[in-house]
């Protein structure tokens, strides 16, 4: 067998064994009866940075999301209970909902990782979209259990250390089933990943999707419209149907092209999307 055809074979080998070997904790079948064929489009409001909270929760609603995912500096995670309650409440009011909040830190500081953890329960939020560090996992399996708030680990892409599916699939081993991942479709296509195998490799522990799509499958290169470059929505759309996707998980448009002016590229996204998902 030619080296390149043997190392594709192993890199394969070793994320089915790790997707096999998480598909029977008692978690899992609390995950599959959740789970809901009708996806909720959402948008992770990085998209709309430009603009104050009040704007951004008000052009999301007009382009047609359903629920936002926040970010610290629209949605800073020390904000007071005052102030948590006042976002929620516009939120609600727009008939919108809080799906996530990231991309958030955890350390081997404890202290400062269960602020993260009352934070996201004073705003209602069941996924903490992550990048925490190794020594960071102990303090994090305690804490998924005891806040039933889960932790997405969200990839990068080429040099960071959640490049590749398996290298979040090895983090998570062994953890709580709370621990898994928020897969950005777009920087797995930086990494030269194909979207829908990542997802189905995260069966059972995806709690998070960035729709997002790149011109070519490398480090460098040039955001686009959904469907333009590598990603393929409807194939997507089929394969988080297929595990089972959580009807409370965050599936998040992250559109980060044109920040003065992107509306008319969302729009165009949405458009893609939905079409998709008919």
């Amino acid at each position: 067998m030619p080296l390149s055809s043997r190392r594709r074979f192993l890199a394969t080998s070793s994320l089915a064994a790790f997707a096999v070997a998480s598909s029977t904790h008692p978690y899992r079948s609390a995950y599959a009866e959740a789970a809901k064929t009708k996806l909720r489009l959402g948008i992770q409001l990085y998209s709309l940075r430009n603009y104050s909270v009040d704007e951004a929760l008000q052009h999301a609603k007009n382009l047609g999301f359903e629920q936002v995912e926040f970010y610290s500096k629209m949605f800073p995670t020390d904000s007071s209970k005052e102030t948590i309650d006042g976002i929620v409440s516009k939120v609600k009011e727009l008939g919108l909902s809080i799906s996530a909040h990231g991309v958030n830190k955890f350390t081997k500081d404890a202290n400062a990782n269960r602020k993260l953890f009352e934070f996201a329960k004073a705003a209602g939020i069941r996924t903490i979209t992550a990048d925490p560090d190794p020594d960071s996992f102990d303090s994090l399996n305690g804490l998924v259990k005891e806040f039933d708030i889960r932790v997405a680990i969200h990839n990068h892409g080429p040099t960071h250390r959640y490049n590749k599916a398996l290298d979040v699939l090895k983090a998570i081993e062994g953890k709580d089933d709370r621990i898994g991942a928020c897969a950005d479709l777009g920087h797995y296509i930086r990494s030269g990943e194909r979207p829908s195998d990542v997802i189905r490799l995260f069966k059972g522990r995806l709690y998070g999707v960035h729709l997002k799509d790149f011109a070519e499958m490398k480090d460098k290169t040039e955001g686009v419209i959904l469907g333009k470059g590598h990603l393929d929505c409807a194939e997507v759309f089929n394969a988080m149907n297929q595990v089972g996707f959580p009807a409370d998980g965050a599936l998040s448009l992250e559109y980060e092209e044109n920040p003065k002016d992107p509306l008319e590229d969302i729009r165009q996204c949405v458009a893609v999307a939905k079409a998709a998902m008919a």
